[in-house]
């Protein structure tokens, strides 16, 4: 933060974790610049009580905010609800935070409006400026978290809550280092939206990139066929359209009972529709002591349950349930096939059904359309595509490393403004 002047005199806050702040700022508990109020539920049997004008902010609600105000909620009472109920309306401008799973998430209430125990909400006893407090709260978050108490949740007090000490600069510094961080985190969240647009463009080209190699192959002047399939359109003269079941060899997942799960580390990794889809190989999170079905080494996992249609590579034996198939390339080259799928998978979305969760059934993949070059083509596609799709992994990659140090410059900027390390009031004002 060296382009920003400091103050002319420090003094000590008295907490270690803050440091020296501006010589005219109070320390100040949380309690004396805020009445707490908590929230509640009403009887979600009762249906008079639900479906309302009350606006009625959980903790989810929070988690799904991208802005400062909150204004409307998933669900709201009526008002009845709310009297028969411990929550109560608390006015704009109230500042709200979830205190329990998780602890943190914070907004500034845009329009009267109620909470559930999930959350508190902080009401102003004096004259301040709610989007100052919205900014130090939000970079106090790591220290309210270690504040949290509970065994089956953490949870936030109201008694731990209202010790949290504040700084209070003159309510003139507030609005300026307010405004100062209203435009600043604006500017560096287009940055990071710009660069989010920009990896959706390129996982895009990743992906146009793939469907072209694997249905029209590598040789642009190579005489073209009708492949029978409107969504493949023409392929090349030599390639075959078959079905999956006729080059592989599938096996549907079957989940062992309960008892016999265990999430310490050892007996057979087991993995269900739940696996981590992120990266190449998954992260098993349970063991098992036996298991009906199991992959092999190499097998493409599939998830047949929602999300239907994610893929990962087995790179050692494992137990998968109900929400998973193994896929053992037989009369395919594994790469090859890896990338194909990642075309074909559309069929599983049209085939997709289910009220309570979307599945597909072991004859919607045994059936899924797969696409076969000779076999040499089949190997230089899979070379070609390892290497163009590693170059863009590692732009999206390169870009993702960017907008987290430019979060991370966001949080910094935040704290230094809130704590006085730099002074902003200038700056604020010529903006």
């Amino acid at each position: 933060m060296s382009n920003f002047k400091r103050y002319d005199k420090y003094k000590d806050s008295g907490i270690e974790w803050i440091g020296e702040i501006p010589e005219e700022w109070e320390v100040i508990p949380l309690k004396r610049i805020f009445k707490i109020i908590n929230g509640g539920t009403p009887n979600s049997s009762e249906e008079s009580y639900w479906n309302g004008e009350i606006v009625w902010i959980t903790p989810n609600d929070l988690s799904e905010l991208t802005e400062i105000y909150i204004r409307d909620s998933e669900r709201k009472i009526t008002e009845d609800g709310i009297n028969n109920c411990s929550a109560k309306i608390v006015p704009k401008d109230s500042i709200i935070i979830s205190t329990r799973a998780p602890i943190g998430y914070i907004a500034i209430a845009g329009v009267n409006l109620c909470t559930n125990q999930g959350c508190k909400s902080l009401i102003p006893v004096s004259e301040i400026n709610s989007k100052f407090f919205y900014y130090f709260i939000l970079s106090i978050n790591f220290y309210l978290n270690v504040l949290g108490q509970g065994t089956t949740f953490m949870e936030l007090s109201n008694s731990n809550l209202s010790m949290v000490e504040l700084l209070k600069p003159p309510i003139d510094e507030q609005i300026s280092i307010a405004n100062f961080l209203d435009q600043k985190t604006a500017e560096i969240d287009d940055l990071i939206t710009d660069k989010e647009k920009l990896i959706e463009l390129l996982q895009e080209k990743r992906q146009a990139v793939i469907t072209e190699a694997v249905t029209k192959g590598l040789n642009p002047n190579v005489k073209m066929k009708d492949s029978g399939i409107e969504w493949i359109g023409d392929i090349p003269e030599g390639w075959e359209i078959t079905k999956l079941k006729y080059i592989c060899s599938i096996t549907m997942g079957q989940s062992p009972k309960s008892e016999e799960y265990s999430r310490e580390e050892g007996g057979l990794p087991f993995l269900q529709g739940n696996a981590e889809f992120t990266e190449l190989y998954p992260h098993p999170k349970i063991y098992c002591d036996t298991a009906n079905k199991r992959s092999k080494v190499n097998d493409i996992l599939l998830s047949v349950r929602a999300p239907v249609g994610k893929m990962n590579i087995s790179n050692r034996v494992y137990g998968i349930g109900r929400g998973l198939c193994a896929i053992t390339a037989q009369k395919v080259h594994l790469k090859y096939l890896w990338y194909s799928m990642n075309v074909s998978l559309e069929e599983l979305s049209i085939n997709s059904q289910g009220s309570t969760f979307e599945a597909v059934t072991v004859a919607d993949v045994n059936n899924l359309s797969a696409i076969v070059p000779p076999t040499d083509e089949q190997i230089s596609i899979a070379n070609f595509l390892d290497q163009k799709t590693a170059e863009i992994d590692s732009l999206v990659s390169e870009i993702q490393e960017q907008i987290q140090k430019l979060r991370e410059y966001r949080q910094a900027l935040i704290f230094e403004a809130v704590t006085g390390k730099i002074d902003v009031r200038d700056y604020a004002a010529v903006s």
